[in-house]
């Protein structure tokens, strides 16, 4: 059973999405998103995340920038997951650029190598061919880019 979201008006709307706001980090494309389902016009949509960008309590450059940290730190996800989902959120690419400037190349190549090699000790055939293809697949399906990953597969190997 699909379960339509309560009808709220402008006001109850902005209310309930400063409080949303003030709980967690939240983007212009999820707060458009939020009301609309709670039946808000386009119109009156703009006015309330106009209001709250100015209030500070939206603001893409800060979410994308906690975004891609938690995403990084705790999901161990690569730069092309992180970047598609953001697009999905309708962040701009620019801040998006902007936030993945701030990673230390070196942190992020190393996340790499420890979520590949923690997958390698799970697959008994890790040093054959089809090891390091399904080694190869797992870490760029997490987002990070091939070029990288076969670097890692590289090392790997090497020793």
């Amino acid at each position: 059973m699909i379960r339509k979201a309560k009808q709220l008006n402008a006001q109850q709307a902005t209310v309930r999405l400063e409080e949303l706001c003030a709980r967690s980090e939240q983007c212009c494309g999820e707060a458009r998103k939020k009301l609309y389902n709670w039946g808000i016009s386009s119109s009156e949509a703009e006015a309330i995340i106009r209001s709250l960008t100015e209030r500070r309590y939206i603001d893409d450059r800060r979410f994308c920038r906690a975004f891609v940290r938690d995403k990084l730190q705790f999901s161990r996800w690569g730069k092309r997951k992180i970047m598609l989902t953001l697009i999905q959120k309708r962040v701009d690419r620019d801040i998006i650029e902007e936030a993945f400037d701030e990673i230390d190349p070196d942190d992020y190549f190393d996340t790499l190598k420890k979520i590949v090699r923690a997958k390698a000790r799970t697959i008994s055939d890790a040093d054959t061919f089809e090891g390091r293809t399904r080694l190869f697949r797992f870490a760029v399906s997490r987002g990070f880019e091939p070029d990288l990953v076969s670097k890692v597969l590289r090392e790997m190997a090497a020793k």
